[in-house]
Formats: C-alpha cells, structure tokens, sequence
C-alpha cells in the first residue's frame, strides 16, 4: 500500500499528515440513484490535535483523506456520483438524493495511557441524507474503529494504520447496511417515497455498531 503518512516530530510533539487510502471494489449490487455528495470545508480539512498525559502533544491531520475515500466509497456504491461544494443549490440539480458526511468526534489512544503495546482510533462520522426537495431525511450516526501493536510496527506507523482500519470499518459497515437505517432505495423520481422527513437536530432510529474490536492486521 506504500506509506500512508509523511511524518515530523518537533520537541516533544508528533505531528502525521494522512494520505488518500483506497479501498478495493466491493461485491456489492450498486443502488440505482444519482447522488450528489457534498462535503464541509471542515470534514475535508480535519485536524485533531490534543496533549496526551499532559506532556505530548499530537496533532493528526486527516487532510483530503476522508473526502476521497467517501468519494471512492460512495463511487462504488451509487451508479452516479457527483460532488458538489457547499455553495451549489442541489434542489436545481438533477439527484435523487444528496448525501452529506461530518465527523462528530475524533479520539485516539497510545500505549503510555492504556499500558498496552495498542494504538488505537475512534471515528464517529455523521450521514446526512437528503430528498431531491432539500429536506433532510435522515441523520445516521456511524461510528468505527482501528487498533494496530506497536510490536508489529513503528509507534507512528502504528497510529496510521489504525486511522486507515477505523476508516475501513467504517467504509464496511455502510457497504453492508447502508439502505437500512437510510432507506435511501426510497429517495427516488417516484412521488409515493416512504422516506420520513427528519428534523436537523434529529437522529435516525436505527443506529450503526462498530465491525471493529481486535482488527489489527
């Protein structure tokens, strides 16, 4: 896969820059709908920075990485895909439905604080989903999950590979279950969609679990 991180370490910081990761073509039937995806500034700009035990600051910088992994994601699932930036009205554009991803929260661990030989990463991300209308269908809470052993490899390359497997877990569970909490298969030309209008502070019912716990590879 080469090197997934370009990484620096200024005095007692540790600074790592993510590359795009990829995925492969999933066996999958692609769902018959034209989607625009539409990204924040922020969710193709994350940074996570934070002091571990009060004496090593970290600062990991997820970059483009998140955007086209979705892109490619979402590419494979849908039998049209086109990216749209905040600025574009989509209600004049030809979809069936626009699906919009965040990032809630973004957590890691390392070895000095769970007194294991792990890194490990946590990623909830954000699906919003909505109608040809604009109106907000559904607000799908996903959360993933990536650990990888220092004993298999490097302690910063550890914390990379851990970031690409919560990526992945996360890029698996929406293969799998996607029309199911979004009932996305509904959103389409026809009038008679069963799709149920969400408020934007809301939260679909069904919430997803994470494929991780012990996915170090």
């Amino acid at each position: 896969m080469g090197t997934l991180f370009a990484s620096l370490a200024a005095g007692c910081g540790s600074s790592v820059v993510l590359d795009p990761p990829t995925i492969p073509k999933p066996l999958m039937t692609t769902i018959p709908l034209s989607v625009g995806l539409r990204m924040p500034e922020n969710f193709e700009s994350f940074v996570h920075e934070e002091e571990v035990l009060g004496r090593e600051q970290w600062t990991i910088d997820l970059g483009r990485s998140n955007a086209v992994f979705f892109a490619q994601l979402f590419g494979y699932m849908f039998e049209t895909v086109t990216v749209v930036s905040e600025a574009d009205d989509p209600s004049i554009m030809p979809f069936d439905a626009l699906i919009e991803p965040s990032i809630d929260e973004f957590e890691f661990s390392v070895p000095n604080q769970t007194k294991t030989n792990d890194f490990a990463v946590w990623i909830r991300y954000r699906i919003k989903v909505y109608d040809r209308d604009g109106k907000l269908v559904v607000n799908w809470p996903v959360s993933a999950y990536g650990k990888s052993q220092t004993t298999v490899m490097g302690g910063k390359d550890a914390l990379q590979r851990a970031a690409i497997l919560a990526m992945r877990d996360a890029a698996a569970l929406m293969i799998i279950k996607f029309d199911e909490p979004t009932l996305i298969s509904s959103i389409s030309s026809d009038p008679t969609s069963t799709a149920v209008p969400v408020e934007e502070g809301g939260e679909a019912t069904a919430q997803a679990t994470t494929l991780g716990g012990d996915n170090d590879e």
